[in-house]
């Protein structure tokens, strides 16, 4: 069930990406389904029901905005953020650690910026921006120190793939002290180059031409005529 449910909401994520109305109600409807279906899977088992799982998020949004719901006062989108963070920490008292609320079923990419966030929030953290940018300039140093030229054809060392996960991992934390989500980031770059590989093979087909048989020289020019005429 759950891979079916994982497997609809990327493809509702991709809908609201595209912003298609009609794509995204169509989507909606599809995870919507998934929700129900497992909601009665597990009221056959007398274990809880719809009208159960509605009442748990009420009741967990009103106890998480007492500022919404209550007669608490905050002066700031960042009051409101310590204020979930400190009632979420109080929810959490039995966890051995706090990053064991994080599912480890998470794509690699948020559940970095999870884990980040979430140790940032104990304190661990950068004095500036600087220090942080200093710490993924060592990393990519250290990277490259694990390259070799035989890398492209025997495959990179263990070592150096340890180094690139520390390089990444590094750039998460470059892109939360920037206020930047990483995978939307990263979405977006992909979303961008896909429009400009999409018109290099379109311009090339149109010429009777293969983006493997042509040379180099003119596929970096009709990667530089995509980048003009797509974005």
């Amino acid at each position: 069930m759950s891979v079916y449910l994982i497997e609809e909401t990327y493809e509702l994520v991709d809908a609201i990406e595209s912003k298609a109305p009609a794509e995204i109600c169509e989507e909606m409807g599809d995870v919507l389904f998934h929700i129900i279906f497992i909601t009665r899977f597990f009221e056959k088992q007398g274990l809880f029901d719809l009208q159960d799982v509605s009442a748990a998020i009420i009741e967990k949004m009103i106890r998480r905005h007492p500022h919404v719901f209550g007669d608490k006062e905050v002066n700031s989108s960042e009051e409101v953020k310590r204020q979930w963070q400190q009632i979420k920490k109080t929810e959490r008292q039995e966890e051995a650690s706090v990053l064991d609320s994080i599912p480890i079923g998470l794509p690699a990419l948020t559940r970095a910026y999870r884990i980040s966030k979430r140790a940032v929030d104990q304190g661990f953290e950068w004095d500036d921006l600087d220090g942080v940018l200093d710490t993924a300039e060592e990393e990519w140093s250290e990277f490259r120190a694990e390259l070799t030229e035989n890398t492209a054809r025997e495959g990179a060392s263990a070592e150096a793939e340890l180094e690139f996960g520390d390089l990444l991992f590094t750039m998460v934390n470059v892109a939360r002290y920037a206020r930047i989500h990483p995978e939307t980031s990263l979405l977006r770059a992909i979303q961008k180059f896909e429009k400009r590989f999409r018109f290099m093979e379109e311009t090339a087909a149109r010429k009777k031409q293969s983006l493997n048989t042509m040379p180099r020289n003119d596929m970096e020019a009709l990667w530089n005529r995509a980048k003009d005429e797509v974005g």
